[in-house]
């Protein structure tokens, strides 16, 4: 990895070494905080969980053929080589944040309340057209998963596409600390981590945090359809490039046709260039994704057939609106996570499906005071929406039933008080034929819905 020498890891870490001095300029092969995935000459950074210190892990790791350890005391009588740091957390941020210094490459960073994953995956499905582009992977969006991200790069790399996900003030500003992205992409202003953030005003000075420590020369790209988003007008000089279905934002979509479960087709407007697509995933969310991949593949400088090819060949990832047919149902897993905005969108796309169209909702977590009003919200928007059925699932979405009840005495509800209990009575519930919708928030563990819904 490019002058990850021993020393240099030292000096980024304010550590103190351990060791032969004869190996102090090699570099290490790659930087791991999982024992199981040491490789010859890595870096190993034992860090401190909650169930488990992986410093227990140091002597065995070292014997696999790491060339060097990071620990956080003191190791006595190691026979090989160390370097002690105050924190493991604190370490792995500097280290990325030198790292990617070091291979000078764009990095486009990408925040917002709802869509962030999406968005990522069509500005990288459209990227790659053009440059050899690393994306984040999973939820590697946070203060420990940005910096594993980024110790995947490689010389050979030609661009970065970084997802960062907070839950309360200050995170995005050392997040965007690590990226220093060139280009900042904001997705939208909702109602996510309401019990840290307060409000949406609050949810918007914590993602605009991401401009602080970007490119000076670089560029912001934003929703413009977004009220809160509108309202920036530009940071230190930059004025945003703003997206939209408005025909006065600078990249617009009209033109809009569903095309059911297969997706969404439009014409989007890019300066003077102007190009039909079909996004491949369902939902006028995906609209916007695509305005804002067009966005920045302009910015990097691709063709509007490069970016079309692009959006056109994005392939949806599990837990994110992925369709999974089945011999007898169509699951739409969509349950890596969710908040209000996100859950009403994925309804509005559920109404395009064939067949009987059934929601299963779980509890929606961080939502703050309002948790219980916005949980009718979300009730009222499914029976109103024009699917066939909502099965509400969790303490939460008690008041989420209740909702949906009130608003349409004559729609079909049904409650589980937990996940456990709708799975002991899933085959009852779901008929073949059925379109079928499943998202919860991460902690509701809906990927067991999706599994025994594959199963039958």
């Amino acid at each position: 990895m490019k002058n990850l020498t021993i020393k240099n890891l030292t000096e980024v870490c304010s550590g103190i070494y351990h060791g032969p001095e004869n190996i102090m300029d090699r570099e290490v092969s790659s930087i791991t905080t999982d024992s199981r995935k040491i490789e010859k000459d890595s870096l190993f950074v034992p860090i401190v969980g909650e169930r488990v210190d992986a410093h227990r892990f140091i002597e065995d790791v070292m014997s696999k053929g790491a060339l060097v350890t990071l620990s956080e005391r003191e190791l006595k009588n190691a026979d090989f080589p160390y370097i002690q740091i105050n924190s493991s957390l604190q370490a792995v941020k500097d280290i990325a944040e030198f790292y990617l210094k070091q291979l000078q490459i764009p990095v486009v960073g990408i925040t917002g309340s709802v869509g962030k994953t999406s968005t990522k995956e069509v500005i990288a499905s459209v990227l790659k057209e053009k440059y050899r582009t690393l994306k984040t992977q999973g939820n590697f969006n946070n203060e420990l998963g940005l910096p594993l991200t980024v110790f995947r790069l490689r010389e050979e790399d030609q661009i970065a596409v970084l997802e960062m996900g907070i839950s309360d003030f200050g995170e995005m500003s050392r997040l965007t600390k690590i990226a220093r992205p060139d280009t900042c992409v904001i997705t939208n202003i909702g109602t996510c981590h309401l019990e840290n953030l307060g409000d949406r005003d609050g949810v918007l000075k914590a993602k605009t945090e991401i401009f602080k420590c970007m490119n000076p020369e670089g560029h912001i790209v934003l929703n413009g359809d977004d009220d809160k988003l509108a309202s920036v007008s530009e940071y230190n000089g930059i004025k945003p490039v703003f997206f939209g279905l408005d025909e006065n934002r600078d990249v617009y979509a009209d033109h809009i046709e569903s095309k059911g479960l297969k997706g969404v087709a439009c014409r989007i407007h890019l300066g003077e260039a102007v190009f039909d697509v079909l996004v491949p995933t369902p939902g006028i969310h995906m609209v916007y994704n695509a305005l804002a991949a067009a966005a920045v593949g302009r910015i990097y400088g691709l063709t509007t057939e490069e970016i079309k090819k692009g959006i056109e060949s994005l392939e949806t990832i599990r837990g994110r609106f992925k369709m999974i047919e089945t011999d007898k149902f169509l699951v739409v897993d969509d349950c890596y996570n969710a908040n209000p905005m996100s859950m009403k969108a994925s309804l509005d796309v559920l109404h395009d499906g064939e067949g009987r169209r059934v929601a299963i909702l779980g509890d929606m977590g961080e939502l703050g005071e309002n948790e219980i009003a916005l949980h009718e919200e979300v009730g009222t928007h499914a029976a109103q929406c024009g699917i066939d059925a909502c099965i509400c699932v969790g303490e939460l979405s008690a008041h989420m039933a209740e909702a949906a009840r009130k608003a349409d005495p004559d729609f079909e509800v049904i409650y589980e008080e937990s996940r456990e209990a709708l799975l002991e009575h899933l085959k009852d519930l779901v008929q073949k034929g059925d379109t079928i919708l499943v998202k919860a928030s991460h902690f509701m563990k809906f990927e067991e819905v999706v599994e025994a819904l594959e199963k039958m």
